[in-house]
C-alpha cells in the first residue's frame, strides 16, 4: 500500500474514533505510561514533541516537568479532544500541530526529548519516522518510545499482525525489537534501553475502540478460537461461552540518545 493510502487511511480511522481513546483506560492508565515518563527523566529546561499524540496521555503526563510540550497528530479532529482534554487536565503547556511522524514540521535540534506511545504500527515509514524524530532532537537528547513489538517465532508474528489489521484497518505492522533497532542505528540514535511490557487487552472494549461492526467482532472471535493453540497459550487468550473474554500481546519501550555535539 502507497503511503498516502496509509496516512489517508489513518486519518479516517482516528478522525471517527477520538474521543474513544481518550477515554480508553488502556491509554490513560496503562503502567507503561508512567514507566515511559520514569525511562525519559524529563527535567523543568526540556523542549519536548510528542509525536502521534492521539488524546494526548503522554504529553500530559509529561507536561509538569518540563518547560514546554507539543502534541503532533496527524488527525485533526484527534488534535481537538487533545487539546480538550488537556485543558480538562489543568495543563496549558501545549502547541498543537497536525502533521505526519514521517515529515515533522520542526527544524533540526528543535527539541530536547521526542516521545511516542503506541502508534508506530501505523506510521506509512517507521524508518522515516526515526530520522525525523533523530533530526529534531539536540545534540544529547532523548527520543523514547513504547509500541507493540512482535515476538520471536515467526507464527506468532503472523497470528498478532492479522489479528491487529483485522481490527484495524489502519494498521500497517507491528516490528521486532532487532528492527527498531536497525531503524534507530541508521538515524544515528543509541539504544540506551529497552524494555518487554505485557499488556492485557479486554476484547469487547478493545474492539469498540476502534468502530468494529459486531459480525465482525464475532468472526475474529472465532478466528482466535480457531487458531494454533501454541499462539493462543502464548497471547494468553481467555474464552467464555464460546467467545473470546481477554487476551495479552508485547509493548516495548526504547530510549535513545543523540551523541552530544
Amino acid at each position: 500500500m502507497a503511503d498516502q493510502d496509509i496516512l489517508r487511511r489513518s486519518r479516517a480511522q482516528y478522525a471517527a474514533a477520538g474521543n474513544a481513546y481518550v477515554l480508553s483506560d488502556t491509554h490513560r492508565f496503562g503502567k507503561d505510561l508512567g514507566r515511559l515518563v520514569e525511562v525519559a527523566a524529563p527535567t523543568a529546561d526540556m523542549r519536548v514533541l510528542d509525536i502521534a499524540t492521539g488524546g494526548g496521555h503522554t504529553a500530559i503526563a509529561l507536561a509538569p516537568y518540563v518547560r514546554d510540550v507539543i502534541m503532533l497528530d496527524l488527525t485533526p479532529e484527534m488534535l481537538v479532544h487533545a487539546r480538550t482534554f488537556a485543558h480538562e487536565s489543568n495543563v496549558d503547556l501545549f502547541g498543537v500541530i497536525a502533521g505526519a511522524a514521517e515529515a515533522l514540521p520542526f527544524g533540526a535540534e528543535s527539541f530536547d526529548l521526542v516521545s511516542c506511545r503506541i502508534a508506530p504500527h501505523h506510521f506509512a515509514n517507521v524508518r522515516a519516522f526515526v530520522s525525523e524524530a533523530a533530526r529534531v532532537l539536540a545534540p544529547g537528547g532523548r527520543f523514547v518510545l513504547i509500541d507493540s513489538v512482535t515476538p520471536d517465532g515467526e507464527k506468532y508474528d503472523a497470528f498478532i499482525n492479522h489479528v491487529e489489521r483485522w481490527r484495524d484497518p489502519s494498521h500497517v505492522k507491528t516490528y521486532s525489537l532487532a528492527e527498531w533497532t536497525s531503524y534507530l542505528d541508521d538515524a544515528g540514535l543509541h539504544l540506551e534501553l529497552s524494555e518487554m511490557i505485557e499488556k492485557t487487552h479486554e476484547f469487547e472494549s478493545w474492539t469498540t475502540r476502534s468502530r468494529m461492526p459486531d459480525d465482525e467482532v464475532a468472526k475474529l472471535s472465532d478466528w482466535i478460537l480457531a487458531s494454533d493453540d501454541d499462539c493462543k497459550r502464548f497471547f494468553a487468550v481467555e474464552e467464555k461461552d464460546g467467545r473470546v473474554v481477554s487476551f495479552k500481546d508485547l509493548k516495548i519501550l526504547l530510549r535513545a540518545s543523540k551523541p552530544a555535539a
